[in-house]
C-alpha cells in the first residue's frame, strides 16, 4: 500500500516556474514507477510525465517536453515535477500516481495522490 500526498501547487505567471512534490508513505516507494497527470476543468485527466523506479528513464507528453522535468529522490520517498516556462494551458489540477511500470495510461497506476492546483496567469 502506498499513500501519496501532492503539494507545491499555486498561482504562477506565464513564463514562470513552479516545483511540485509528491511524498509517498511506505518502504516500497523505490520499487514503483511514478507518474504525473493533470486535469483541466471539463477535460480528461491527461498524462504529463513518468519516471521509472531508479530515475534512469523518464517520459514526457509532447506538450511539456523541454519545459518540465520529472525526478525522484528514493531516500526521501518523493517525486518532483519541475515546471519551467509555464503557459496558460498548463493550468490544471496535477496528480501524482504510483504503478509497477511507467506508462502514459491512467489505468496502469494503482495509487493516486489527492491533486494540487496549478493556476497560470497572464
Amino acid at each position: 500500500q502506498v499513500q501519496l500526498v501532492a503539494s507545491g501547487g499555486g498561482l504562477v505567471q506565464a513564463g514562470g516556474s513552479l516545483r511540485l512534490s509528491c511524498a509517498a508513505s511506505g518502504r516500497t516507494f523505490s520499487t514503483y514507477a511514478m507518474g504525473w497527470f493533470r486535469q483541466a476543468p471539463g477535460k480528461e485527466r491527461d498524462f504529463v510525465a513518468a519516471i521509472n523506479w531508479s530515475g534512469g528513464s523518464t517520459y514526457y507528453a509532447d506538450s511539456v517536453k523541454g519545459r518540465f522535468t520529472i525526478s525522484r529522490d528514493n531516500a526521501k520517498n518523493t517525486v518532483y515535477l519541475q515546471m519551467n516556462s509555464v503557459k496558460l494551458e498548463d493550468t490544471a489540477v496535477y496528480y501524482c500516481a504510483a504503478g509497477l511500470q511507467p506508462s502514459v495510461e491512467r489505468r496502469r497506476y494503482d495509487y493516486w495522490g489527492q491533486g494540487t492546483q496549478v493556476t497560470v496567469s497572464s
